[in-house]
């Protein structure tokens, strides 16, 4: 686990990164690894202060591919500043189809750090690049392989359920809970399995089991937490405190120069 003094260093050496690469190339590419349950993931900066592009955000492949995919995407716009959502780009990236979709806000203070801080403000346009599976089948299609879904998160909806599951996943809670008692304690456990406690009970007679969704709607604080690593645990002392985590994440992050 980084320090603080280790993470103040690298967020450093990050700012003056960006700062470098928007001055030679007009924009940067940050990129981070994925930590075993939320996917990796890259994004522009620079590109809305430079071309008033807006930025590009991609999900789910390799950092060297996510350079690529972004690097393309500047490219794109460069000949259409405006992608249109509703048509797929079959030759964007030696074949490679995928579709343009507009980041809702909502969304930005959980991908776009780096660009808030360039910014000194959440406001700027922003793209998410889409790709489909094998079998050309986008997310939102029924027939998209569901094992790809986790990771490509769709940031133009679903706002009141940010989770990566299925909403009719079948999650651990208690009888407590569905009886009004405030849930206090989340655990995201190694094998994937999710619990949503009161802390008022241990007697595995009182456990049952709903699906994901209901669990939300119960408490839409929930979705605080649908970037809880697996073996992680979150805990509040009432429903009205900030979500504490047992321990600090470590944030798995590259930035690479933009080419």
């Amino acid at each position: 686990m980084a320090s603080p003094e280790e993470h103040k260093a690298h967020n450093a050496e990050a700012e003056k990164r960006i700062l470098s690469d928007v001055k030679e190339h007009g924009f940067h590419i940050a990129l981070f690894n994925g930590d075993g349950y939320s996917p990796s993931f890259a994004y522009t900066i620079g590109l809305y202060k430079t071309f008033g592009y807006p930025e590009l955000i991609c999900f789910g492949f390799g950092l060297d591919l996510l350079h690529s995919v972004l690097s393309e995407g500047k490219k794109l716009l460069d000949k259409q500043p405006k992608p249109d959502p509703n048509v797929g780009y079959p030759d964007f990236l030696e074949g490679f189809d995928v579709r343009f979709l507009t980041v809702d806000e909502a969304r930005y203070q959980y991908y776009f750090g780096y660009a808030a801080w360039f910014y000194k403000s959440w406001d700027f346009p922003a793209l998410q690049i889409v790709w489909p599976d094998k079998q050309a089948f986008y997310p939102w299609d029924e027939d998209f392989n569901p094992d790809w879904k986790v990771g490509q998160p769709l940031l133009d909806r679903d706002n009141d359920f940010k989770f990566r599951e299925d909403r009719n996943l079948g999650v651990y809670t208690t009888r407590q809970v569905l009886e009004g008692f405030p849930i206090l304690r989340v655990a995201h456990n190694s094998d994937g399995d999710w619990q949503f406690l009161c802390d008022t009970t241990t007697d595995v007679a009182d456990l049952k089991v709903v699906c994901l969704e209901h669990i939300i709607k119960r408490d839409a604080s929930l979705n605080e937490l649908f970037q809880l690593k697996y073996g992680w645990t979150a805990w509040r002392e009432t429903i009205d405190d900030d979500w504490q985590t047992w321990e600090d994440p470590d944030e798995d992050e590259e930035v690479e120069e933009t080419e």
